[in-house]
């Protein structure tokens, strides 16, 4: 799953991340509807894949700005997946629903797909035909979203560490331009 792990402004869709809780988010939208019955929860889930994906696009299209905007924008989407793996993993138990060990043959499967550049929620059709594999599968997918956000939240405090943000670079430049004048 190797990526640029800072893209450039308003190269988001070619993260791996953003990739990944795309299908996260449309996994769950599917789920919901299919096999959760309480409207709350319904609503909370598909809002927290929701705010997965759409905080690592905002994220990213500040990143041009706003260093730090970015890192909590992409700290916010990394909350909210954590928030929607609780769910599924809460869904599970409270319908006494088997959780896939790390190891487990289809857990293993579902996890090897996320090598393959051109995925999207059909590449898991097979995964998501009953709610306990749906869910396992969803389970696997957020934890490598989360890997991912991961790996980018590390980077960008670096870059962010090494170069300071937008306010930082700006005031660089007019010193070193007085500097030559």
């Amino acid at each position: 799953m190797e990526e640029s792990l800072i893209p450039a402004h308003g190269g988001y869709r070619k993260l791996k991340s953003f990739q990944t809780t795309t299908i996260v988010y449309d996994l769950t939208v599917d789920f919901c509807s299919r096999f959760v019955k309480d409207y709350r929860m319904k609503d909370q889930m598909v809002q927290a894949a929701r705010s997965g994906r759409q905080n690592i696009a905002e994220g990213c299209q500040a990143s041009g700005t706003s260093k730090k905007t970015e890192l909590k924008l992409i700290s916010v989407a990394r909350a909210s997946l954590e928030e929607l793996l609780l769910d599924f993993e809460d869904y599970l138990r409270q319908h006494q629903l088997a959780q896939w060990e790390k190891d487990h043959p289809k857990a293993l499967s579902v996890r090897a797909f996320g090598y393959e550049d051109d995925r999207s929620y059909s590449t898991y059709s097979s995964y998501v035909e009953t709610a306990e594999s749906a869910a396992n599968t969803a389970l696997c997918l957020i934890h490598q979203a989360n890997y991912l956000l991961d790996q980018q939240l590390r980077a960008l405090e670096k870059q962010f560490m090494e170069e300071g943000g937008f306010t930082e670079r700006l005031y660089r430049m007019r010193r070193d331009k007085r500097d030559t004048d």
